[in-house]
């Protein structure tokens, strides 16, 4: 029998109250952790236990740190866990139970969300492309043709964006601006290490769990948005029946389902994908809900279990992360890691780290990628991430 769905602590929010979420948003500081999701708004201030790095599993370490800061406040209400988890698995999260932490409804459905952010200062920013448009698109094709030949199957091949210029960026204002431009996403800024923070806007939910039921929602075939309406119906339509971009999402949801299935009692998995956008992407989407068969299996279980799904690495999953060392001069970090909050009660949402950047000074690292697969082409995968880019450039005032 199924057991009773439990109540998160930290679910049960207010009734909505109009500018709740929005003065979350703007209450937001360099060094808090920040997150909004489709459902809440979460601001963590302070700390008040860190998740250390050592051989012990992820989900042991998560909950050592909950119990401990469990004891010393006394509060479970306030008691979760807020960071980011990077891409290699041998490399140390950034995630920090706060001392502080304060909660809203989603900003969606907070009106004030509609209003405009005042400029901040103007930079002068300086780009730098690793690696270059053109040395992007030969490994892109370089690897489309190793797949072709049988080697692999998929390989997710990224690039960055170095951006510079004469002053610190304000991280405040740019948080605003990214969670306005796409209210019903997945806006983040949180502290990776000393003076750096990892800050952006995703798409796509890794897995949520509230209670018995999961839900994870893989994105895997992109098409930049089009110029006017007509356009953008093409495109979007054009997605739906791509061959190609349907293939490589069909890996993923594969994927997802079978790390999942361990786990459930219950798992359903849509046949076809259905579409999702932001302001400058199309994704195929698919919506995947499921009951858990062990209560005791947390968000974090979950989340490790899909991490990384070939979405962000490829497949195999140990083969594509040499051959993503191989083509990358740059080391990924917090990048198509995962981000998200976790309640003592195992409750909680990871999304996928993507559309974002990582500011260091005066530095900000932007991140792009695209999955290759054998009908790949470098020209097709080049936009691709040109247009991925778009979401923070437009966020600093910067052009690519």
């Amino acid at each position: 029998m199924t057991a009773p769905l439990r109540e998160s602590t930290v679910l049960a929010a207010p009734p909505p109250a109009l500018g709740a979420a929005t003065a979350l948003l703007d209450a937001y500081r360099p060094g808090d952790r920040f997150l909004a999701t489709p459902h809440r708004t979460l601001l963590g201030e302070g700390c008040a236990a860190e998740v250390p790095h050592d051989a012990r599993p992820l989900t042991e370490r998560v909950r050592g740190a909950l119990t401990a800061a469990r004891e010393l406040t006394g509060d479970d209400a306030a008691t979760v866990v807020m960071g980011s988890v990077p891409f290699l698995p041998d490399a140390p999260p950034a995630l920090t139970v706060p001392a502080a932490l304060r909660t809203a409804p989603a900003l969606r459905d907070d009106p004030l969300v509609a209003l405009p952010v005042p400029d901040g200062p103007r930079h002068d920013w300086q780009v730098r492309e690793v690696p270059s448009g053109a040395e992007y698109g030969r490994a892109v094709a370089d690897a489309a043709a190793r797949i072709r030949a049988g080697e692999f199957d998929k390989v997710v091949l990224a690039r960055t964006l170095e951006l510079t210029s004469g002053q610190e960026p304000d991280l405040a204002p740019m948080l605003r601006r990214l969670a306005r431009r796409d209210p019903g996403g997945h806006t983040f800024a949180v502290p990776t290490g000393p003076g750096r923070t990892l800050i952006g806007a995703s798409p796509e939910l890794l897995v949520s769990r509230r209670g018995d039921t999961l839900t994870a929602n893989p994105l895997a075939g992109s098409l930049p948005r089009g110029r006017d309406l007509a356009e953008d119906v093409r495109r979007a339509n054009a997605l739906l029946e791509s061959p190609k971009d349907l293939h490589e999402h069909a890996v993923v949801v594969e994927a997802v389902r079978e790390a999942l299935a361990p786990f459930c009692s219950r798992l359903e998995v849509p046949e076809r994908p259905t579409l999702v956008n932001t302001a400058a992407m199309w994704h195929l989407s698919t919506t995947v809900t499921g009951e858990l068969a062990d209560p005791d299996a947390t968000a974090l279980d979950l989340a490790s279990a899909l991490h990384p799904t070939p979405a962000v690495c490829g497949t195999p999953t140990g083969h594509a992360r040499d051959v993503i060392a191989g083509y990358e001069p740059f080391d990924r970090g917090p990048y198509t890691g995962m981000v998200g909050w976790q309640d003592a009660s195992g409750d909680g949402e990871w999304v996928v780290t993507i559309r974002c950047a990582e500011a260091e000074g005066a530095l900000l690292r932007l991140f792009a990628g695209a999955g290759v697969v054998g009908a790949s082409t470098a020209e097709a995968e080049t936009a691709e991430t040109a247009a991925k880019f778009r979401t923070f450039l437009n966020a600093v005032g910067a052009a690519l």
